[in-house]
């Protein structure tokens, strides 16, 4: 079992946007996740900090954008976002914060 930092470290911040809403209504939780974090570290890490049983988990990476900044060109991280489907049963309210 890893520590409550080691979990905040796979586990970056909840997502709330208007996909992710629509997602709740699955009983799913989208969470941006460290890039190098593979699925059952993500499950073990969602199970631990919220005392929820897992179902599955899905995750995508979005490469990061070329932007302009102050007239240089410049690139946005990318981003790991995790799809965490929880049992029937488990909730977790994203908008109480972690």
């Amino acid at each position: 079992m890893s520590t409550k930092a080691e979990l905040y470290d796979v586990i970056r911040k909840p997502i709330v946007t208007e996909k992710a809403t629509m997602a709740s209504e699955n009983n799913a939780v989208v969470f941006e996740v460290s890039i190098d974090a593979n699925k059952p570290q993500i499950k073990e890490a969602v199970e631990n900090l919220f005392n929820v049983k897992v179902k599955a988990v899905n995750t995508t990476i979005t490469k990061g954008k070329v932007k302009r900044f102050r007239g240089q060109l410049g690139k946005r991280k990318d981003v790991k976002k995790a799809y965490v489907t929880l049992e029937e049963g488990n909730t977790i309210d994203v908008s109480t914060g972690l």
